[in-house]
C-alpha cells in the first residue's frame, strides 16, 4: 500500500501538499474515484478521519492524518535529506513562523474575501471586505520586506515555507492579489514565479489563472415581481336605517393627523442619499471608481451636510467590543431618521484606552433635527465638517474608509448606519 492523499484537483491546500511531496520525493496516490460530499460522509472514511475533512492522508503503514498544514509538514519530514524543514531547530522554527503567518493572515482572509464576493457569505459587506483585503496586504508587505534581500525565506534553498507561501499567494492571485498588488509586492511575485516554475512543480501549479483586477462583488439582479391580480370587490352591504337612539350619539372622534417631519419640506436636493448608500456598499471607498469619488461628484452642500460626532464619555469605555456595542445601541435609537442619515463610526484605541468617533452625512444644514430622535443623542458632540478644509476632509475620508487614526489611536472596529 502506498501513501494516499484524499483531495480534489482544485483544492489549493491539497495542491500544496502535492508540491511538498514532489520536492521531497515522497510518492502520493490520489484516489481518482473519490467524490467529495459523498465519500467523506461514509462510515469507513469517518472511521479514519472523524471530522470528514480533506485533504486527508493515510500512509503506507496505516497512519492517518488530517489538517493540511500538518500533513504538509509531516510529508516534508518523511524526507529529511530534502532539507524542507531546515538544517537545525532554529531554521525549523523560522519555517514554521512563515508558514503560520501566511496561513493565518493571507490564506484565511483570501478565503473570506472569495466567499464574500461570490455570495457564499451573505449579506455582502464592503467595509468587512476591505478589512479582509487590508489584513492580507499587511502580511504581504511583511513578506515582501523579508524577500527584498533574499531568494528564499529560510536559508539558501527551497524549504516548506517557500512551497507553502507560494501556494498561498498562487491562490490569492486568483482572488485579490491582482496585477496592481503583484507589482506593488514585487519580491513576493518574484518568489512565487521562482517556486512554481521549478521543474517538479510546473505541472502541479497549472493552469496559472491570475486576475488582472481583484474579484468584486456584483449584486444579483432584482427579481421582477408579477403584478398581483386585484381582489374581487366585495358586495356592498345595504345601508341600514339609523336607529332613533343613534341620533343622540356623539360623532366619531376623527383620527389624529400624521405629523410631517420638517426635513421633508426642505427644497429638493440633487444628492440622492439612497444612491450614495448603494455606492458605498458596492465599491471600494478610496481610489478611482471608489465611493468617495462618486460622493464628491454628486454631493449637494445646499441640501446635505457632513458632521463629525464624538462620544463625550470616552473615559467610561472599557473593552473595545463593548464600545462597539455602544455604537450599535445609538444606531438603533436613530432608526426613525434612517431616510435622512448615513453614519460611519468606529472604536479607536485599545481596551481601557479607546474613543468612539465617526462621520455623519445628513439631510439639511443642522444635525439636531436628524439625531434628536435618539434619546441619548446629547451623549455625543457634533462638529460640522468643511470639506474644503484638508484636516476636516481627511477625518471624513478616514471615518468612511475605516483607516482613521486620532491622537495615535488606530481604528479597531467600525459600524455603519445606512
Amino acid at each position: 500500500m502506498s501513501n494516499t492523499l484524499w483531495t480534489v484537483p482544485n483544492q489549493n491546500s491539497g495542491r500544496i501538499i502535492r508540491a511538498v511531496a514532489a520536492v521531497a520525493g515522497v510518492p502520493l496516490e490520489i484516489p481518482t474515484a473519490y467524490e467529495h460530499y459523498v465519500d467523506n460522509k461514509k462510515p469507513e472514511f469517518l472511521a479514519k478521519f472523524p471530522h470528514g475533512k480533506i485533504p486527508a492522508l493515510e500512509t503506507a503503514d496505516g497512519f492517518t492524518l488530517f489538517e493540511s498544514t500538518t500533513i504538509a509538514r509531516y510529508v516534508a519530514g518523511l524526507a529529511p535529506n530534502a532539507g524542507l524543514l531546515g538544517a537545525n531547530t532554529q531554521e525549523t522554527a523560522l519555517i514554521d513562523q512563515w508558514v503560520h503567518l501566511a496561513e493565518s493572515e493571507i490564506d484565511t482572509y483570501t478565503g473570506f474575501s472569495n466567499a464574500l464576493v461570490k455570495g457564499f457569505i451573505t449579506p455582502y459587506n464592503k467595509p468587512i471586505h476591505t478589512i479582509f483585503v487590508e489584513r492580507s496586504e499587511r502580511a504581504l508587505q511583511t513578506l515582501n520586506n523579508h524577500l527584498a534581500s533574499r531568494t528564499f525565506f529560510v536559508g539558501e534553498r527551497i524549504t516548506l515555507a517557500d512551497i507553502f507561501i507560494a501556494g498561498v499567494t498562487f491562490r490569492a492571485a486568483s482572488v485579490s492579489f491582482d496585477a496592481a498588488a503583484r507589482a506593488k509586492y514585487n519580491h513576493v511575485t518574484r518568489h512565487l514565479e521562482t517556486v512554481i516554475n521549478q521543474a517538479q512543480l510546473k505541472d502541479i501549479f497549472s493552469p496559472v489563472e491570475f486576475v488582472e483586477k481583484a474579484l468584486q462583488f456584483v449584486p444579483p439582479p432584482k427579481e421582477k415581481k408579477e403584478p398581483k391580480a386585484a381582489p374581487a370587490a366585495a358586495p356592498k352591504a345595504e345601508k341600514k336605517p339609523k336607529a332613533a337612539e343613534d341620533d343622540e350619539e356623539e360623532p366619531d372622534v376623527p383620527a389624529a393627523p400624521k405629523v410631517k417631519n420638517p426635513l421633508d419640506d426642505l427644497p429638493k436636493s440633487t444628492f440622492n442619499l439612497e444612491d450614495w448608500k448603494r455606492q458605498y456598499s458596492n465599491n471600494d471607498t478610496r481610489g478611482a471608481g471608489g465611493s468617495l469619488e462618486w460622493f464628491y461628484q454628486n454631493y449637494d452642500p445646499a441640501g446635505f451636510s457632513v458632521w463629525r460626532f464624538d462620544f463625550k464619555y470616552n473615559e467610561e469605555l472599557t473593552l473595545t467590543f463593548k464600545s462597539s456595542n455602544q455604537i450599535t445601541g445609538f444606531y438603533n435609537r436613530l432608526e426613525a431618521s434612517r431616510k435622512y442619515l448615513f453614519a460611519s463610526a468606529g472604536v479607536l484605541g485599545e481596551t481601557n484606552n479607546s474613543i468612539i468617533t465617526g462621520a455623519l452625512i445628513l439631510r439639511g444644514s443642522e444635525s439636531t433635527p436628524v439625531v434628536e430622535v435618539a434619546p441619548d443623542y446629547e451623549s455625543y458632540s457634533y462638529t460640522k465638517l468643511d470639506l474644503a478644509n484638508e484636516a476636516d476632509k481627511a477625518f471624513f475620508e478616514g471615518a468612511l474608509a475605516w483607516d482613521l487614526e486620532v491622537d495615535g489611536k488606530k481604528w479597531v472596529d467600525g459600524k455603519l448606519f445606512k
